[in-house]
C-alpha cells in the first residue's frame, strides 16, 4: 500500500532530477519562443519531461504536482498525436511556464520543508480551456481524435490477471549502469510506466521501495519483470526507455504457461547451455541449438523451447584470463556526480586559504634567512609542497566555478514575461553565457541583474508608436553578455531604447536636493549624472508601475555588488540606448598577487593587471601646472600616481628614479603607478574589509602576508577613476 512506502531516502534525488528537468523544460521552451510552433523534438521532449514528472510526483505522493504535469502532458499528447494547426504558440508557452513556475513553487516548499498545499484547480481549468481549443480549432472534419491520456493515482501494483484473446505476455530484463544511483528509484518509475498498459504486472526484487539494499542487488543481478498486456514489444520500450540510467533492455515474449511460472524464468525445467565466453557469436548459438537438439530427442518433447533469459551459464575462465562477451560494445567513460553541500564547500575553502597563509608563514620565515645554512633540500621539499597546494587550489575553485547559463536563461524569462505584460515586443540576445563565475558570485548577482534587465525592459525600450515615429524597428532589443577580464567578470545588459534622460535626471537630483547649487548643470559629467539613480529613492518615472517608479532597487543593486567588491557603471546616449555593466571578481577566494611597499605600508595587485615593471628617469617626466603628472615611455604617454601621496603616507619615496613604475591596464585605460620596492609574487588569501574603508578609492580587500602583517589589495580600476 502507498502509505507504507519509506520515501524518505528517495527525495533528495527526486528534487535534484525534477529541478534539472525543469531548468532543461524552460530553456528549450525560451529557445523557440519567437517560432511559429514547437518543433516535433521539442514536443516529444516536453512530453517526456510531463510524464517524468508525472511519474515520479506520483509515487512520492505529491497529487497537486501530479495533477498538473498529467494535465500538460494531455496537451502535448494532442500534439504529438494528432498534429493540429492554427495552435495559438505565444499561449501555449505561456501555459508551460505558469505550470513551470507552479512546479518550482513547490519543489521549494518541499526543499524548505513546509507541506505542498498550492492549489493547481485554477491553472488546470485554464489548460483544459486550452486543449478543448485547439481540438476544435485544430482537428481536420471529420479527423479521429487520439486516444485518451489517462491516468490513475498511485496504488499497489499488483494488477489481478484478467487474459483476454488479445492478451499477450512478457518477460523483461532490464540491466542498469553500474554507477546508477538510487537504481531501485529508477525501477520503480519503470514499473510505474508500464503499469498504465498493464493487465497484470509482478516484478522482482519486490520491496524496491523499503529495502534501500535492493538498489545494489538491481545492479549486480539486474531488474526482472513479468508484464501481461495488449500492446507490442515497440509500445513496451517506448514506454521504459533507455536514458542515463538504464544500459540495456531485454524483451521476451513467451506463453501463458511459461508467464505463470514466475521469475524463473524457465530455470528447473529447461536445460541449461553452457557457453564459452571466448567464443564467437555464431558458435554460441550453433552449441546452443545443439545442445537443446539433444535435450530434446531425449526428453521426446514436441516443440524446441526459446531461449530466454536464466537459460545460460557461464563457464568459468582460468584463473588471470578475462571474460569478454561478444556482442560487448565500448562506451565512453560516464562522468560520476556527487552532490555536495556548499557549506562544506566554503569550509573546505577557507581551510585552502588558512593553508596558503601558513605556507607563506613557514617559506619566509626569518629563521631561514641565518647566514650560512644549507637549504637545498628545504627549498626542493618547499617547491613540491608550493606545487601540490596550488594543485589543490585549482581543483577546489574548479569545483566551485558555475556557468553563468541558468541565470542567464532566469533572465530570459524575466524579458518574455515583462514584454508580454508590457505589451512591448522585444529580442532577447545571450552572449557567453558560458562563462564560469565563483557560485557564491553568482548568488550574489542574481538579483541585481533581474532588476538592471527589468529596468532595460521597462524604461529603457520604447512603446511601438514611439520607436516606429524615431525610424527605429518595432522590436526592440536587450543583450546580455559576460566576459572574463584581469581576474573580472563584466556582465552587460545593453539595450536600445531611448536611452537616459539627462536633463530629466538632473531636474529630479536638483528638486531632491543633490546638487550644489554654485555648481552649473554643464560642470557634471554625463558619469556623475548618471550615478544619481544609484541613490536610494530616486526614480524619474512619473507613474508606479508594478516594475518601476517606487525609487527602489538601483541603490539596493549597487550595494548587492559591492559587497563583493564590485562595481556598476552606466553609459548612455539620449535616443540610442544604454549599457549597465557589473565589473566583479571572478572568484572570493585566492589570487595571485604582486606584493609591493611603499613608505611603510604593504599593498598587493593582482598581477592580470600590470602589463609591466619599468624603472625611469627623471628626463621622461611631466609636469602639469595643475599637479598632473605623467611620462612618456617608449613615445606613449601614461599618467603617473603615486601610491604613497594617494593615500597620504609618510616616508614614501618622492624621486621616481629610486622608485618603481607599474603600468596598469584595464581594458583600454592605462596608468603608472609608483611605488618604493616590489617585495615578490605570491598567492593572496583575500579577506573583506570593514565597510567604512571600502569608501576609499582603489581598495578591494585584504590579506595576511607571510610575516604575518596586513597588506590591502589594491583596485587597479578604482586608481584609474
Amino acid at each position: 500500500m502507498a502509505e507504507e512506502f519509506n520515501t524518505d531516502g528517495m527525495l533528495d534525488m527526486y528534487l535534484f532530477e525534477n529541478e534539472q528537468l525543469l531548468e532543461q523544460l524552460q530553456e528549450r521552451v525560451l529557445e523557440q519562443k519567437d517560432a511559429d510552433c514547437f518543433d516535433e523534438d521539442s514536443i516529444n521532449e516536453i512530453f517526456r519531461t510531463m510524464h517524468t514528472i508525472k511519474g515520479s510526483s506520483g509515487i512520492m505522493m505529491f497529487d497537486n504536482i501530479t495533477a498538473v504535469s498529467h494535465k500538460l502532458e494531455d496537451i502535448f499528447y494532442y500534439l504529438r498525436e494528432s498534429q493540429p494547426d492554427n495552435v495559438p504558440h505565444l499561449d501555449l508557452v505561456g501555459h508551460v511556464l505558469e505550470v513551470e513556475d507552479f512546479i518550482s513553487g513547490e519543489l521549494e516548499k518541499i526543499r524548505n520543508g513546509n507541506p505542498v498545499d498550492g492549489d493547481a484547480s485554477e491553472i488546470i481549468a485554464g489548460l483544459d480551456k486550452f486543449l478543448e481549443m485547439i481540438k476544435n480549432g485544430g482537428m481536420a472534419e471529420g479527423g479521429k481524435e487520439p486516444p485518451e491520456n489517462v491516468h490513475e493515482e498511485p496504488k499497489q501494483f499488483y494488477i489481478a490477471p484478467v487474459a483476454t484473446s488479445a492478451s499477450r505476455f512478457y518477460k523483461i530484463y532490464l540491466t542498469f549502469y553500474p554507477e546508477t544511483e538510487m537504481a531501485n528509484v529508477h525501477a520503480y518509475k519503470t514499473v510505474y510506466a508500464l503499469k498504465e498498459m498493464a493487465e497484470d504486472l509482478l516484478y522482482s526484487p519486490e520491496d524496491i521501495i523499503s529495502d534501500e539494499s535492493s538498489a545494489q542487488k538491481i545492479i549486480e543481478d539486474g531488474f526482472r519483470i513479468l508484464l501481461q498486456a495488449q500492446c507490442n514489444e515497440e509500445d513496451i520500450r517506448q514506454a521504459i526507455g533507455i536514458g542515463y540510467d538504464i544500459e540495456k533492455v531485454e524483451i521476451f515474449e513467451c506463453k501463458a504457461e511459461e508467464f505463470l511460472q514466475g521469475f524463473d524464468f524457465g530455470e528447473q525445467d529447461e536445460p541449461k547451455v553452457e557457453i564459452d565466453l571466448e567464443s564467437s557469436v555464431e558458435e554460441i548459438e550453433s552449441k546452443a541449438e545443439a545442445q537443446l537438439e539433444a535435450a530434446e530427442k531425449e526428453t521426446k518433447k514436441p516443440e524446441k523451447p526459446k531461449i530466454a533469459p536464466g537459460d545460460f551459464v557461464i563457464k568459468s575462465k582460468e584463473p588471470g584470463k578475462a571474460k569478454k562477451l561478444a556482442k560487448d560494445r565500448n562506451k565512453g567513460e560516464k562522468a560520476s556526480f556527487i552532490s555536495v553541500n556548499v557549506k562544506k564547500m566554503d569550509q573546505l575553502m577557507d581551510l585552502i586559504g588558512e593553508l596558503v597563509i601558513s605556507e607563506s608563514v613557514v617559506l619566509q620565515n626569518p629563521d631561514l634567512k641565518v647566514p650560512g645554512l644549507n637549504l637545498d633540500r628545504f627549498n626542493k621539499a618547499a617547491a613540491q609542497l608550493s606545487k601540490i597546494s596550488t594543485d589543490l587550489q585549482d581543483v577546489i575553485m574548479s569545483m566551485r566555478m558555475v556557468s553563468l547559463s541558468n541565470t542567464f536563461q532566469k533572465m530570459n524569462r524575466i524579458v518574455f514575461d515583462v514584454s508580454r505584460k508590457l505589451g512591448k515586443d522585444i529580442e532577447f540576445e545571450m552572449v557567453g553565457e558560458q562563462t564560469e563565475v565563483d557560485k557564491n558570485i553568482i548568488e550574489k548577482i542574481s538579483d541585481p541583474l533581474m532588476h538592471i534587465v527589468r529596468n532595460s525592459v521597462d524604461h529603457g525600450i520604447e512603446e511601438k508608436q514611439e520607436r516606429l515615429e524615431s525610424g527605429k524597428p518595432e522590436k526592440g532589443k536587450v543583450i546580455l553578455s559576460a566576459k572574463t577580464e584581469a581576474g573580472k567578470v563584466w556582465i552587460s545588459v545593453t539595450d536600445d531604447g531611448k536611452g537616459l534622460d539627462r536633463v530629466k535626471i538632473l531636474a529630479k537630483a536638483r528638486k531632491q536636493g543633490l546638487l550644489d547649487d554654485s555648481k552649473p548643470d554643464e560642470a557634471y559629467t554625463d558619469k556623475e549624472v548618471y550615478q544619481f539613480i544609484t541613490l536610494p529613492g530616486f526614480s524619474t518615472n512619473e507613474q508606479v508601475t508594478e516594475y518601476s517608479g517606487r525609487g527602489v532597487g538601483m541603490d539596493v543593486v549597487v550595494q548587492n555588488i559591492q559587497s563583493i567588491g564590485g562595481t556598476l557603471d552606466i553609459e548612455s546616449t539620449a535616443g540610442m540606448g544604454s549599457t549597465m555593466s557589473l565589473k566583479i571578481p571572478l572568484t572570493l577566494a585566492i589570487i595571485d598577487g604582486i606584493v609591493l611597499e611603499t613608505g611603510k605600508s604593504s599593498f598587493v595587485l593582482e598581477t592580470g593587471v600590470i602589463k609591466e615593471f619599468v624603472r625611469v628617469k627623471e628626463d621622461m617626466m611631466i609636469y602639469e601646472p595643475n599637479g598632473d603628472e605623467y611620462i612618456m615611455i617608449r613615445g606613449e604617454c601614461y599618467p603617473v600616481l603615486r601610491l604613497g601621496r594617494w593615500y597620504g603616507l609618510k616616508e614614501y619615496c618622492e624621486s621616481v628614479e629610486d622608485g618603481v613604475m607599474l603600468i596598469l591596464e584595464v581594458e583600454d585605460q592605462r596608468v603608472c603607478l609608483l611605488v618604493d620596492k616590489l617585495i615578490g609574487e605570491q598567492e593572496i588569501v583575500v579577506k573583506p574589509i570593514p565597510s567604512y574603508i571600502k569608501k576609499v578609492k582603489g581598495l578591494s580587500g585584504c590579506t595576511q602576508l607571510g610575516d604575518g602583517s596586513i597588506a590591502l589589495i589594491l583596485d587597479a580600476t578604482g586608481l584609474m577613476e
